[in-house]
């Protein structure tokens, strides 16, 4: 239990030195888009890659695909739910920033910090059903909701799915693993020395992009969000870990990325639908917060 408190007070350090760093002006706001542009199309992918390299694909480890596409939908559908009396822009609003949950940022690095090999893996899975929904689709249904629910275009869907480096990367070793084709050996090489990186540049992304201060007024409207989405999360991470019928690694895996905040598209996504930004930003900030105290006290207890 010393060791993973240890561990998890190394990660909030980096974050905090990222906030830090922003704030004596070694890091400016913008630099988020990089850093976090690097994490999700260089380190998170190499992180994967390394991930797959020498494993089997057990076909029963596609459910967790399954899972996290079918929670994902779940916390949509709540967040259009409790916002049903608010009007089509806050249930646009909450579909976006209810849905999803932040897998290259946050819970892959947790994995590789705290879980094995295998529970990584089982993290790639897991995320592409989220990303399925996470990265695109919600937009799209958003979209759709803003004009009117009469119209839905698969357009913005495909668009944002198609450009995504870590889905492309799954399906992509998905593929090689169960063709059973080798990986060349520079290449394992270079992903194991990338990847290795992931954990300390995805922490210290989000230091940078971390917002303490927001308007006063966004409390009702973070705790309509944020409070059925962790609830949520919270019993279905109990369920999945005390019922799953599957080994240890791959349920603690479920439990990290349930517990993982929204997901970093949220706010470019309410950005292109004319939302709030700033409560956008707000959210995911404290988001951030709620899920280091939950995925922590989970590694411990689950220890």
């Amino acid at each position: 239990m010393a060791a993973i408190v240890t561990r998890a007070a190394c990660f909030v350090s980096i974050i905090v030195l990222g906030y830090l760093l922003r704030r004596i002006g070694f890091f400016k706001k913008e630099d988020f888009s990089l850093l976090s542009g690097l994490v999700i199309k260089v380190t998170a992918p190499a992180a994967i890659i390394s991930s797959f390299i020498g494993r089997e694909l057990d076909g029963s480890m596609f459910v967790l695909s399954l899972i996290g596409f079918l929670f994902s939908v779940s916390l949509m559908v709540i967040g259009y739910l409790t916002h049903r009396r608010l009007g089509k822009d806050a249930q646009a609003f909450a579909v976006i920033n209810t849905t999803g949950c932040n897998i290259g940022c946050f819970a892959l690095p947790f994995a590789q910090g705290f879980l094995g090999p295998v529970s990584v893996m089982a993290v790639c899975l897991y995320d592409i059903g989220n990303g399925l929904i996470c990265l695109g689709s919600n937009y799209g249904i958003a979209c759709s909701i803003k004009e009117g629910g009469n119209r839905f275009s698969l357009k913005p869907v495909f668009r944002a799915l198609s450009r995504s480096v870590p889905l492309i990367t799954y399906v992509t070793m998905i593929l090689l693993t169960s063709f059973k084709v080798p990986i060349p050996a520079a290449v394992s090489e270079l992903s194991g020395i990338v990847g290795s990186a992931n954990a300390f540049l995805a922490m210290l992304t989000i230091g940078v992009g971390f917002e303490l201060e927001f308007d006063k007024e966004y409390l009702r409207a973070m705790l309509r969000v944020l409070l059925p989405r962790f609830l949520t999360a919270l019993v279905c991470a109990t369920l999945c870990y005390l019922l799953l019928p599957f080994p240890a690694e791959y349920r603690k895996a479920i439990v990290i990325c349930m517990l993982a905040p929204i997901s970093n598209l949220a706010t470019a996504f309410t950005n292109q639908i004319k939302g709030d930004v700033g409560l956008a930003c707000a959210i995911n900030s404290t988001a951030i917060v709620i899920s280091l105290c939950f995925i922590v006290f989970a590694l411990v207890a689950l220890a």
